[in-house]
């Protein structure tokens, strides 16, 4: 019998590790995008929200435009509703929570989700990814709550509403045929959703432009989002729930870094510590085999 272990098997030489890595850290800067868009008052959460996702919307059509002219976008109307609750909450919650406390909220959610709907679909979860999953999530914690101020149950509860839409949006990815088609569809069926924002305009929401929010906001759409997300449907199709769940943990410690190189905030040693905790429980629960499903005999 051989015991040659499969690519899902050895993850660092597998191909899903790299784009992996690549749309991790597109939603790590999607983060400090936000936070330099919405900081200061540079653009409010309702334009932040419709520029980020017209022109990811935009971005993904051209691009399938350009790769498949005869053949269009596809996604569905569950993917865009997922995609908007995530985008336009996030966006409102962050207004209010600091960054440490919302990402926690975020990633929690997302990662509660997933697990969730993994049991529910009867995946089985093995020691070693439970294990490295606590791991990942206990760093967190060290990472984020200290000196953290307690937030606001109206925020906190629009952050964890966006945390489970996300793990939604990254479960419906799994069975995607054409990763980005799918996303593509899903972005251009997120805009008409905007509509919901309306009567928060009519009665007295203040919309706020200025050139560096809208750049913040555009980038966000086009860089983060659309090639971050089409490249995140192109993994959870190969990876488990679970593993797709935790691999997510690593976002807040990357968007730290982010911060820090970026924006010039402040890395302590106890974070630095929390980060190497994180980063150890991601890489133990994703060098995990896949539960097989049983063969018939």
């Amino acid at each position: 019998m051989s015991t040659t272990s499969s690519p899902i098997e050895r993850p660092l030489l597998s191909a899903w590790f790299w784009p992996a890595m690549f749309s991790l850290m597109a939603f790590a800067a999607n983060s400090v995008f936000c936070r330099l868009a919405l900081k200061d008052g540079a653009v409010d959460a309702i334009s932040f929200t419709a520029l980020r996702l017209g022109s990811g919307a935009l971005c993904l059509w051209w691009l399938v435009r350009l790769r498949s002219p005869c053949s269009g976008a596809a996604g569905s109307w569950r993917g865009g509703l997922a995609l908007f609750c995530y985008a336009f909450l996030f966006s409102v919650a962050y207004l209010d929570l600091n960054a440490g406390v919302g990402a926690l909220l975020l990633f929690g959610a997302v990662q509660l989700t997933m697990f969730g709907m993994a049991l529910l679909r009867g995946e089985r979860i093995s020691l070693r990814t439970l294990s490295g999953m606590l791991m990942a999530f206990s760093g967190l914690i060290v990472l984020l709550l200290p000196g953290s101020h307690a937030p606001t149950l109206t925020s906190a509860l629009l952050m964890v509403v966006a945390g489970i839409a996300w793990g939604i949006y990254t479960l419906l990815g799994q069975g995607s045929p054409r990763p980005l088609a799918d996303t593509a569809g899903n972005f251009i069926r997120s805009v008409p959703f905007l509509a919901v924002c309306a009567p928060l305009m009519v009665f007295g929401a203040e919309l706020r432009f200025s050139m560096a929010g809208v750049f913040f906001a555009v980038c966000s759409g086009v860089l983060a989002s659309a090639a971050g997300y089409a490249v995140w449907y192109s993994v959870v199709r190969r990876i488990s729930a679970q593993q797709a769940a935790t691999l997510q943990l690593s976002v807040p410690v990357i968007a730290a870094l982010g911060g820090m190189l970026v924006i010039g905030e402040t890395l302590s040693l106890r974070a630095m510590a929390a980060c190497a905790i994180v980063l150890g429980g991601v890489a133990i629960a994703v060098t995990a085999p896949r539960p097989r499903a049983p063969t018939q005999a």
